[in-house]
């Protein structure tokens, strides 16, 4: 949520693999989850990409793109559920308010956080949606942070994780919700490239 060109965790990749094996692409999209939908889908079928990696709440987003391995860090599996209860504050003014100071967005190519009533209550059927996206037999691998905040808050629930996808499907690492540099080069990026078959 309020990530897009410039997060960090893409551009350590990009910066970070070899860029003759792997292209790295980042791209921000709407923060009203159909518009974005709709801009993700039209750009995998432009770039045909090999992976797709869905960080926090991009995790939903990346669970309705079917035929591809997925691969994880912090997958928000909660938010949705509290974005959509976020739309009865959302009706006033200083409920508007109070969202866009308790989650500010950075300056930068970042997704625009729309609080609006409108926006949030299409995140419940966005995270159904995404649920029922899930594929028999599909790849699916995440990250947890040990330390992550957003697990309080029920928005970050690894059991959930579980329910879906199995207990052999994820790694706890000894971080924060925003993986840490020592961990996308000792965690993430060994995992890219045993998906992608590419020699270390």
């Amino acid at each position: 949520m309020g990530g897009g060109g410039d997060s960090r965790i893409p551009n350590h990749l990009r910066t970070h693999m070899d860029a003759s094996q792997v292209r790295v692409i980042i791209r921000t999209y709407d923060f009203d989850p159909e518009t974005g939908r709709a801009q993700i889908a039209s750009w995998v079928e432009e770039e045909k990409p090999d992976l797709i990696i869905g960080e926090s709440l991009g995790a939903i987003q990346a669970l309705r793109i079917q035929g591809l391995p997925h691969l994880f860090v912090s997958p928000s599996l909660g938010a949705p559920e509290n974005l959509y209860r976020g739309a009865g504050i959302a009706r006033f003014a200083l409920g508007r308010w109070y969202l866009h100071h308790r989650f500010p967005v950075k300056e930068g190519d970042r997704q625009e956080l729309k609080f609006t009533r409108e926006v949030l209550l299409k995140y419940k059927a966005h995270g159904e949606a995404a649920i029922a996206s899930i594929e028999p037999g599909g790849y699916y691998y995440a990250f947890f942070g040990k330390n992550d905040h957003y697990k309080a808050s029920g928005v970050v629930r690894v059991d959930l994780w579980e329910k879906y996808f199995g207990k052999t499907t994820y790694t706890e690492y000894d971080g924060t919700h925003f993986m840490e540099p020592e961990y996308i080069d000792s965690l993430l990026i060994p995992k890219i490239q045993e998906i992608l078959g590419l020699h270390k």
